[in-house]
């Protein structure tokens, strides 16, 4: 569905990206997992020109679109490629002065000019898929935590992308509201979404991604099917993240 080849990035002449390639399958769950400051989260914004790559290419393999970063991106390919992905925050991003439904009707309606009826019986079904059509008419301060990021998760999914993005998305969330938000998230991988995920939760990326990518100092180091990358991990430096965060039991090699 999407290939990404040669994605450098640099900030105040700091390379952060040095390289990534990368293909998604349609359908395909990734998570990306790596230490901080590898440039898991830059490389997610660089997909969706949240931050621009300095060099590089996306190009969705139908044939609809592709972006050469060596040249400048026109608002054009920009929204072209927006209406194709949407993005999930670590910290929620919705709009204060909105309900739940107003936050995850934004979108159709004001970037896509959908019907509003339609619009927001549509928002209304989709907030039920994240368990929350009795907080409709809430607004984010009156939900928790948890209850954000699901409303996040309707709102991203309301513009029907083929790529959902997802930044560490229970990294901001206290303990009890993590579970909620992962539950939801099998059920998109379930249903066939294809979906990037930033994460540090390690059995949620074991028991859920088709494939893992391991990212350090700028590079994919690694990537596997997610069964493969924790049992029998190829690289030394993935052994060394893997242990340190006690991810793996080790059985066929030693460190």
């Amino acid at each position: 569905m999407l290939e990404i080849k040669n994605i450098h990035k640099h900030f105040k002449g700091n390379e952060v990206l040095k390289g990534i390639d990368l293909t998604i399958q349609k359908g395909e769950v990734v998570a990306i997992l790596g230490p901080s400051g590898s440039g898991k989260t830059t490389f997610l914004r660089c997909l969706n020109l949240l931050e621009q790559p300095d060099q590089g290419t996306l190009r969705f393999t139908d044939g609809s679109l592709e972006l050469d970063f060596s040249h400048k991106i026109s608002k054009k390919q920009e929204l072209q490629l927006r209406r194709r992905s949407s993005m999930v925050f670590q910290q929620y991003n919705l709009f204060p002065h909105r309900t739940a439904l107003e936050n995850v009707m934004e979108g159709p309606l004001i970037v896509q000019k959908k019907n509003a009826e339609q619009t927001k019986q549509q928002a209304m079904a989709l907030l039920a898929k994240v368990g929350l059509q009795d907080k409709a008419q809430l607004f984010p301060s009156q939900l928790s935590g948890g209850q954000q990021q699901r409303v996040g998760i309707a709102r991203a999914l309301a513009v029907q992308p083929d790529l959902i993005l997802l930044d560490e998305p229970t990294s901001a969330l206290d303990p009890e509201w993590v579970g909620e938000v992962l539950q939801v998230l099998k059920l998109l991988a379930a249903e066939g979404w294809t979906m990037i995920i930033v994460t540090h939760e390690m059995q949620f990326a074991r028991d859920v991604a088709d494939r893992v990518v391991f990212m350090a100092d700028g590079v994919v180091v690694e990537t596997n099917y997610a069964k493969d990358f924790f049992e029998r991990p190829q690289q030394e430096r993935t052994k060394q993240f893997l242990m340190q965060t006690k991810a793996v039991v080790l059985e066929d090699y030693s460190i």
